[in-house]
């Protein structure tokens, strides 16, 4: 009689490795731990094995933790993906929670786009989920580290979703490799105006997002300056780079300040699964 019970449960154990259901470490008192840093973790709604990794930066003074009850938490993991939130700290520089964004006259005691691969690794290893299927999304100071990681290091993640944020001066002239990269800014934002703005007297500058813009085009083989499509839905004005010769660039603009528009989760999630699926 009791034989059945205990089939059933090794069968379930064999569908389902034992790292899709228990976390060990992750949660927003016990980050998980590794030798560069550290990082949170929700883990796929259904219980199943991880179908991606969905990485997301918080933004300067901000701690991973605080995202994993996020809107794009809750998006991802009920889509099936492990979702990431890692902790930017930087205990020497001027802001703890950081993040060593790329700037003139800026230095940093840690390489973030090293930490952000270990965190990656660790993740799909410890929770067995396909590295090779990242989403690396970030918001505000977030953001513009993902747009260093996506010129500097484009592999670390199969696509980008920065939000309200992008390089810092001075601009890189180039970057390393095409991505495929979905960049959301509101038209109103007055933290991080799309046209950037100098802080501390003119020591560093926000970069300009148009510029950001023009340098992945280059480097993703866009022949045209004007996007090969573009679109109004509601009160989200797109534009699609869809026809360049590596990869695409898609800009979400909404009319709000310094936030993403509401349904940016899934939209970005949308986004990205129709990356997986080409």
């Amino acid at each position: 009689m009791i034989l059945k019970p205990l089939i059933v449960c090794i069968t379930a154990l064999g569908l389902f490795p034992l790292a899709a259901h228990a976390q060990s470490c992750g949660s927003a008192k016990e980050p998980c731990e590794i030798e560069s840093g550290t990082y949170h973790v929700r883990l796929p709604a259904d219980g199943t094995v991880p179908k991606g990794i969905v990485m997301h930066l918080h933004g300067g003074g901000g701690k991973g933790a605080g995202l994993l009850k996020s809107g794009i938490a809750a998006q991802a993991t009920q889509r099936g993906y492990l979702f990431l939130a890692p902790n930017g700290i930087h205990p020497n520089a001027r802001f703890k929670h950081n993040w060593a964004v790329r700037a003139r006259n800026s230095s940093y005691e840690k390489d973030d786009i090293a930490f952000l691969n270990d965190v990656a690794n660790d993740a799909a290893t410890r929770f067995n989920a396909p590295r090779d299927k990242t989403l690396l999304a970030g918001f505000s100071r977030g953001g513009s580290m993902a747009w260093d990681v996506a010129c500097y290091a484009p592999d670390t993640a199969r696509a980008y979703a920065p939000a309200a944020g992008a390089f810092w001066d001075d601009l890189p002239e180039s970057c390393v490799g095409p991505v495929d990269l979905l960049h959301t800014h509101g038209w109103d934002d007055r933290t991080v105006p799309l046209e950037g703005r100098p802080l501390w007297d003119g020591r560093i500058a926000q970069g300009d997002v148009w510029e950001s813009l023009a340098i992945l085009r280059r480097t993703n083989g866009c022949t045209n300056r004007q996007p090969s499509r573009s679109a109004v839905e509601g009160d989200r004005w797109w534009r699609h780079w869809e026809d360049c010769e590596n990869a695409r660039i898609d800009l979400l603009l909404h009319p709000g300040g310094h936030g993403v528009p509401k349904g940016w989760s899934a939209a970005v999630l949308d986004w990205f699964d129709a990356r997986l699926a080409e």
